[in-house]
């Protein structure tokens, strides 16, 4: 019985899930969600997942949910192409810089995308500093202990769980010129880091195609 796999479109954790299978090349069937159409909400989906949030999997009757605790499943469950280091340390060091990124990186976005695309009148000028401010203080973190290829050394969970929300920034950018983060305003090493998991062949399919610009 294959994998199933529910997602929505333009969740950064649903795509962190989906960069990870198929970094791994696990097989799995596709259910694309619409929050627009409340279908997280369906009563079908609620048999599944009684939150009603994805990324959900079912893997051979195993209903799972929670990004984190989906993406460690397959690490353990599929170990070809690993994405966790052996070294203790190291695997602590991983779910520490996804854990702040889900704990601290994804408010500061959070509450920059509230006044950029979600706020009826153009944000302030100190308004909009303070914002794209916090953010780049979290990204700031995250370069001063850049390891590369990936944040952590190798590519890792801590790269996939990252990417969605860095690169919701040029989303913003995209959708309000002026107000989001463009690539090349982003730490350095960040931008080289962005390249790599672009180039990675399971990128294009992965990316949501209203975010393709």
């Amino acid at each position: 019985m294959a994998l199933t796999f529910y997602y929505g479109s333009g969740s950064p954790y649903a795509w962190k899930v989906w960069l990870t299978l198929e970094h791994k090349g696990i097989p799995y069937e596709l259910k694309v969600l619409s929050f627009d159409k409340e279908e997280t909400k369906s009563p079908a989906f609620l048999a599944v997942n009684p939150r009603g949030k994805v990324p959900t999997i079912v893997d051979n009757g195993f209903a799972l949910w929670e990004s984190g605790a989906v993406a460690e499943y397959l690490e353990e469950s599929y170990p070809q192409k690993p994405l966790m280091p052996k070294d203790a340390k190291a695997r602590a060091t991983v779910r520490r810089i996804a854990t702040e990124a889900q704990d601290y990186l994804a408010k500061a976005i959070g509450g920059f995308t509230d006044i950029t695309l979600f706020q009826k009148e153009a944000p302030a000028k100190d308004e909009l500093d303070k914002a794209k401010g916090a953010v780049m203080e979290e990204l700031g973190r995250i370069e001063a202990e850049f390891k590369g290829p990936g944040v952590a050394g190798a590519l890792s969970l801590a790269d996939f769980t990252l990417f969605p929300w860095v690169r919701f920034l040029r989303r913003i950018e995209d959708r309000k010129p002026g107000m989001g983060i463009a690539n090349d305003k982003l730490p350095p090493k960040l931008q080289g880091w962005i390249k790599m998991i672009e180039s990675q062949p399971y990128y294009e399919k992965t990316i949501p195609p209203h975010w393709k610009g």
